[in-house]
C-alpha cells in the first residue's frame, strides 16, 4: 500500500471508520491529521456516546486484515455461531447463521475496539491526533476547513490533498456538502429507539454461550451479544410509545415478566429498573445521499456517507469497506486524488443505498418473521440448495456477512431467487394440475 506519491490527508473524526481509514492513509506514506470533537476515549473517565456492542463480520474483517489487525482484534472478539431465540415460554431455539461451513459473526466492544485502532494510528511517525477539535467550516472553493480548540477557543484554518469526513450520521462535513448544488440528501428516523441493559457476569453463565439471543416478539424485540467478561450488552428495540407507557419500576417488572419472562431471573428487577430508568432510549435513524464527495478533494465514509438502522450488523462493516475500497482505488489511480474520490462514489452510493434498505428489512425480519414457519422452511429451502449448488444459490444473509459481494448485487441475487422460487411453485402446481385432470379423465371413462 506503501506511495512513492507523498501526501497530506485531514480525517474528521477519529471513531471506528476514521481510525482505520487513517491507518490506510499511514500506510500509504501520508502525512495523517485527526482531529476529533471528543477527548481520547483511551483515557477518559467517562466515555460518551454509544457503547453497544459491535458485530464484525467477513467485510469488517478484510479490511483489518488488510492492516494487519484482524488477529489481534479476534483475539478479544466472542465468535457468535447463529440465533438463539426466546419464546414467550421460556423455550429456546439455534438457528445456525451458516449451516454449511459454519461461519460466525463476532462480538466486539465499541470502545475496546477504538481504543486498539487508536493505538496503531498513533504508532506511525507520519500521524497526528488532535482531540477536542471541532470542524467549524468548509470551504469548497479556497479548499479549506476551519477547526476549533474547543479548550483554548483559537480557530485554526488547514488544507490538504485530501479531506475525509468520518464524522458519523450527523456529519458536519456532510451538512456543508448539503449546501453545494445537485447534492441529494435523505434521512428517515423510525418510530423505535432502543435503550441499553445488563446481564451481569454471574448471571451470564446461564446463557448459551457463542449465540447471538433475540426476543423476537412482532413489533418489538429485545438481543443480546456476549462480553469477555461473561456479561452480556442487552439491547431493547422498542416503538417510542412503549417505552413511554412504562412509567415506573413496578410497570416495567410486569412488562417484562409477560413479555420477556425467562428473560428477568437474567437481568435482576433491580438492576434492570436502574438500566432501563438511568437514561431515555436513542432515536434510529437512516440516512443516504449522493455524492459521497465534492470538487476533487472532499469525501464522506461511513456513517457520514450512509448511516443505517443497527439489524444487519453492517454499519460498522460497511463502513470499515469504505476504507478498504477506497485504498483499493487509490492503488488502481496511483494516488491520483481527484479521480479517486469520483470513482468512490460511483463504486459506492447504490451499495451503500441497498444496504440500509436492507437493513430496514431485516428489523422485520429479526422482531417478527424468525417466529413464522415460513421464514424456517425458507431458510432450510435456502441452506440445501446452498449445499449443493454452493457458487449458484447464496443465500441472503450469507452473501450479505460472509462475502464481498457488492449489497446491490446481493438484493438483485435474492430478487433472482424469488422469482425463480415462484416459477418452480407454479410449475408444481400447473403440474399436480394436469396430473389430477388426467386422474380425473381416467376415473369417467
Amino acid at each position: 500500500m506503501a506511495s512513492n506519491n507523498i501526501k497530506t490527508v485531514i480525517v474528521i473524526g477519529g471513531g471506528l471508520v476514521g481510525s482505520l481509514c487513517g491507518i490506510f492513509m499511514a500506510k500509504r506514506g501520508y502525512h495523517v491529521t485527526i482531529f476529533e470533537y471528543r477527548e481520547d476515549v483511551r483515557s477518559a473517565r467517562v466515555v460518551h456516546g454509544r457503547s453497544i456492542n459491535m458485530a464484525l463480520s467477513n467485510r469488517g474483517r478484510r479490511a483489518l486484515a488488510a492492516v494487519g489487525l484482524e488477529d489481534l482484534i479476534l483475539e478479544s472478539a466472542i465468535p457468535m455461531k447463529g440465533r438463539m431465540l426466546h419464546d414467550l415460554e421460556g423455550r429456546t431455539k439455534s438457528v445456525p447463521y451458516d449451516a454449511r461451513s459454519g461461519q460466525c459473526i463476532y462480538s466486539i466492544n465499541r470502545n475496546y475496539l477504538n481504543k486498539v485502532l487508536l493505538t496503531e494510528l498513533e504508532s506511525y511517525p507520519n500521524v497526528k491526533l488532535y482531540f477536542g477539535y471541532k470542524l467549524i467550516s468548509v470551504n469548497f472553493d479556497e479548499e479549506t476547513i476551519a477547526v476549533l480548540n474547543v479548550k483554548t477557543q483559537k480557530l485554526e484554518t488547514h488544507q490538504s490533498d485530501l479531506i475525509i469526513g468520518a464524522d458519523g450520521a450527523f456529519s458536519t462535513l456532510r451538512r456543508f456538502m448539503q449546501l453545494t448544488p445537485l447534492f441529494e440528501f435523505s434521512q428517515t428516523y423510525i418510530k423505535h429507539g432502543y435503550l441499553e441493559l445488563t446481564v451481569p457476569p454471574q448471571r451470564g453463565l446461564q446463557m448459551t454461550p457463542n449465540h447471538l439471543h433475540i426476543w423476537p416478539r412482532g413489533q418489538f424485540m429485545m438481543i443480546a451479544l456476549p462480553n469477555q467478561d461473561n456479561s452480556w450488552t442487552v439491547t431493547l428495540f422498542m416503538p417510542f410509545t412503549n417505552f413511554t407507557s412504562l412509567k415506573n419500576e413496578k410497570q416495567l417488572i410486569r412488562f417484562f415478566q409477560r413479555v420477556f419472562p425467562d428473560s428477568v431471573s437474567l437481568l435482576g428487577e433491580d438492576l434492570l429498573a436502574r438500566d432501563f430508568f438511568k437514561v431515555k432510549p436513542s432515536p434510529l435513524v437512516s440516512l443516504k445521499c449522493n455524492p459521497y464527495h465534492v470538487g476533487t478533494k472532499f469525501l464522506i465514509v461511513g456513517d457520514a456517507a450512509h448511516a443505517m438502522v443497527p439489524f444487519y450488523g453492517q454499519g460498522m462493516n460497511a463502513g470499515f469497506e469504505d476504507c478498504l475500497i477506497l485504498n483499493s482505488i487509490l492503488d488502481q489511480n496511483k494516488d491520483d486524488v481527484g479521480s479517486t474520490v469520483h470513482e468512490f462514489t460511483a463504486r459506492r452510493v447504490e451499495d451503500a443505498h441497498a444496504i440500509c434498505d436492507l437493513a430496514m428489512y431485516n428489523y422485520v425480519e429479526m422482531r417478527d418473521l424468525v417466529t413464522r414457519r415460513s421464514y424456517h422452511l425458507r431458510k432450510l429451502f435456502d441452506e440445501v440448495l446452498f449445499k449443493l449448488l454452493p457458487n449458484m444459490w447464496i443465500p441472503l444473509y450469507n452473501s450479505v456477512t460472509f462475502s464481498g459481494i457488492g449489497y446491490k448485487e446481493c438484493v438483485a441475487n435474492r430478487q433472482w431467487q424469488d422469482r425463480t422460487i415462484e416459477r418452480l411453485f407454479w410449475s408444481i402446481v400447473l403440474i399436480l394440475a394436469v396430473v389430477l385432470a388426467y386422474v380425473y379423465s381416467l376415473w369417467w371413462r
